[in-house]
């Protein structure tokens, strides 16, 4: 997310007080349908391109009124009509994070801002057209059943998901608590897709946790939710308390992202006051928007730091990665992550709708763009279905080799 509260997960959006959706009408403007609604939404004070031609737009309108014939009873009604121009205009931009939200997708989004919903539990992204597990969140359905990050979603309940919105995906894979969905899925490394059926829950994300293994202080942060600087905060206060050791691992493995300030302010755990954590790049002649520490600063150059991160660490985790390796702080152990580098804001349409419009691109302090090149670990560890199946994480063990070894 952009300006005010600023955020950069798919599932956990704020909502944004914005600007209209678009501009006055001139071409074609004597077809128009007789609906007060849409005049409202094309609103006449704004400006539109000179070479945009609405007549086939009103054309197509009154031709579906006259001549369609549905195929079952359910005929949509003007204003889901005008829902879904919109949302072909979004969709037309090519990017799978600019989508509108019509009325009961934006609920959904409110469900999230408040931490819980009926679902199976993960992030899901697109690549190339194709829907992609970024990371199931830890104790949900998704994560119980077996999923992995990097799994791709073939079908939803036998619809095929190739350039399906996320939202629509969304959608389809959420329901009742106790209801199952069946997903098909394709898992690199092996041979033939093959069918998982989830039972939908409560979903409540998780944020933090902690431990102490073999003299290593290890914070598993999950979520950059609103509640997570606090809660960091106790944890690094619990780490400081026990006295016995300078190894700290942090855990960003399947962490799908959240608030960017949330990353922002536990960076500044680590770095000295105006050190660059990221910055916004704008397209056109917008300059870039930096966000710099806060100067918490705590650690002196003797704490031994691993962040772990893997295929399913996105957005936030990214950034927070990204900034304490390139300023020195942090040894990258894991696997390259999943490369979600752009910035979305959400916009006001009308009070039931919501327009999520890429913004702007992350970059890293040293310039590199985290959606076009992802983050590379220091030390490439794989995790294998082999490993995950039997409960072993390499990850881990190579990362508390490194604290105790320096390689």
């Amino acid at each position: 997310m952009h300006s005010r509260k600023n955020q950069t997960n798919i599932f956990v959006i704020l909502f944004a007080a914005g600007a209209t959706f678009f501009v006055g009408v001139y071409a074609g403007y004597t077809n128009r349908p007789e609906v007060d609604k849409i005049t409202e939404l094309f609103n006449t004070s704004s400006q539109i391109e000179e070479t945009a031609d609405f007549e086939p737009f009103w054309r197509t309108w009154n031709m579906i009124n006259e001549r369609y014939t549905a195929s079952t009873s359910t005929m949509p009604t003007a204003q889901e009509k005008v829902w879904g121009a919109i949302a072909g205009l979004a969709g037309s931009l090519g990017d799978p994070y600019s989508i509108f939200l019509p009325p009961q997708e934006s609920a959904m989004f409110q469900d999230d801002i408040n931490g819980n919903f009926e679902g199976v539990g993960m992030e899901i992204g697109v690549r190339d057209g194709e829907l992609v597990v970024v990371a199931p969140l830890k104790g949900t359905p998704a994560y119980k059943a077996g999923l992995l990050s990097g799994d791709k979603i073939l079908y939803i309940e036998g619809k095929e998901s190739l350039n399906m919105p996320v939202d629509e995906a969304i959608k389809r894979i959420r329901g009742p608590r106790g209801t199952a969905v069946m997903l098909t899925i394709a898992r690199e490394n092996v041979a033939a897709p093959f069918d998982v059926s989830i039972i939908r829950d409560v979903i409540t994300i998780p944020i933090i946790d902690t431990e102490i293994r073999e003299d290593v202080f290890i914070i598993m942060l999950q979520s950059f939710t609103a509640t997570a600087p606090n809660l960091f905060r106790n944890a690094l206060e619990e780490f400081i308390n026990n006295g016995k050791t300078d190894k700290l691992i942090l855990d960003l493995r399947g962490n799908p992202g959240g608030f960017l300030e949330v990353a922002v302010d536990i960076a500044s755990w680590f770095l000295p006051k105006g050190e660059v954590v990221v910055s916004e790049h704008f397209s056109g002649d917008i300059d870039d928007k930096i966000y710099r520490s806060r100067g918490y600063d705590i650690f002196s150059d003797n704490l031994k730091l691993v962040i772990l991160i893997n295929r399913g660490s996105a957005s936030a985790s990214e950034i927070l990665a990204g900034a304490l390796k390139e300023h020195g702080k942090a040894t990258l152990i894991g696997e390259k992550t999943f490369g979600k580098g752009s910035v979305q804001e959400l916009f006001a349409i009308t009070p039931e709708t919501s327009l999520k419009l890429t913004i702007a691109r992350w970059l890293t302090p040293n310039g590199l763009s985290i959606s076009e090149e992802k983050l590379a670990p220091d030390i490439e560890v794989p995790m294998t279905l082999e490993d995950f199946e039997n409960g072993r994480d390499p990850q881990m063990d190579r990362a508390i080799k490194f604290l105790h070894n320096g390689n």
